[in-house]
């Protein structure tokens, strides 16, 4: 029994004396002024590390964007003062952070400079805490230049010293778990395309502009789209959760689009809002053809649409309406 207990110790440790992971996954364990990184066999040749202390700086290949076994998870945990998650790529990925505490004083704490959908997870049970220093060349403490979904059942506290505290050049969503923000130069999460609240508790105080901002990415909205696929509407949407916005410099939400609330528990001035932030951007007023298939905002279909605001498909074509 020892001898077949020993054997699977060792196959587990295998020929680099480090203990296995699972596949597509890169563990990042900080301490101090050092971290440790270890990356699945499987995807050695795809994730470069370019690392220097605590500094994690990682490139992921485009070559895995044709690998069928699914994308990269990257595990966060540990400890630093002056430190850094910094990652490279052009594939979809996750990021999971299991009791992590980082402080980067020359930039943001997490820099993900891959343009596709990050999913960033705070794991159940954690809580974990990112802050910056006073360094105006980036955009945020959390940086992310693609899609941010934050997802878990965890804590994840973020203050942003230098500009805003999150930054996502594409939409954000939120759901599940408990995202605080404890402080921000600017705004305390500002994104483009659209900001949905889907679950979870989103605190933010102690801004120095607005709590949420929304820009529309391009210069013609898309109208809101089923499922909200590629869309680009500026819109604010809240769907359930609660939702605090408090000491903030200029407004509680500010979005290019429309500000939008079917549920959930809000704790703000909702006086101190503003939609249609920019020309340009207006509801078209739900015409009298018929229509494919009428939705609410929470993708419900509507069957005797009232007055409010509705998605709206005709043949190919999916746009946002103002039920009359």
């Amino acid at each position: 029994m020892k001898k077949s207990l020993l054997s699977l110790i060792l196959l587990a440790i295998g020929a680099t004396g480090a203990m296995a992971i699972d596949a597509n996954t890169v563990e990042i364990v900080y301490s101090g002024t050092s971290a440790t990184v270890t990356i699945a066999s499987n995807i050695s040749s795809i994730v470069t590390n370019v690392s220097s202390g605590s500094h994690v700086r990682l490139m992921q290949s485009a070559a895995f964007a044709g690998n069928a076994n699914g994308e990269i998870t990257y595990v966060l945990s540990g400890t630093s003062t002056d430190g850094e998650f910094y990652l490279d790529g052009s594939y979809k990925c996750s990021v999971t952070l299991k009791g992590l505490t980082l402080t980067n004083p020359n930039g943001p704490a997490i820099n993900i400079q891959n343009g596709k959908r990050i999913k960033l997870t705070a794991s159940s049970g954690t809580v974990n805490t990112l802050a910056d220093g006073a360094n105006e060349d980036y955009n945020g403490c959390i940086h992310v230049k693609g899609h941010t979904e934050f997802r878990g059942k965890g804590t994840l506290n973020v203050a942003g010293n230098s500009r805003h505290a999150v930054y996502s050049k594409e939409y954000v969503q939120v759901k599940n778990l408990t995202l605080n923000i404890t402080a921000a130069q600017k705004d305390g999460i500002h994104c483009k395309q659209y900001f949905m609240m889907e679950s979870g508790v989103l605190n933010i105080s102690g801004t120095g502009d607005d709590g949420i901002q929304v820009e529309l990415d391009g210069t013609v909205s898309t109208g809101i789209l089923y499922d909200h696929e590629d869309e680009d509407t500026g819109n604010f949407y809240m769907l359930d959760g609660t939702l605090a916005i408090s000491s903030y410099g200029v407004l509680a939400i500010k979005a290019d689009g429309t500000i939008s609330y079917t549920g959930g528990t809000r704790n703000f001035n909702s006086a101190d809002v503003l939609e249609n932030a920019i020309s340009g951007i207006s509801d078209s007023v739900m015409a009298d053809t018929p229509a494919t298939a009428v939705f609410d905002l929470a993708g419900r279909r509507a069957e005797s649409p009232a007055k409010g605001i509705y998605v709206v498909r005709r043949g190919g074509q999916t746009r946002k309406v103002v039920g009359k």
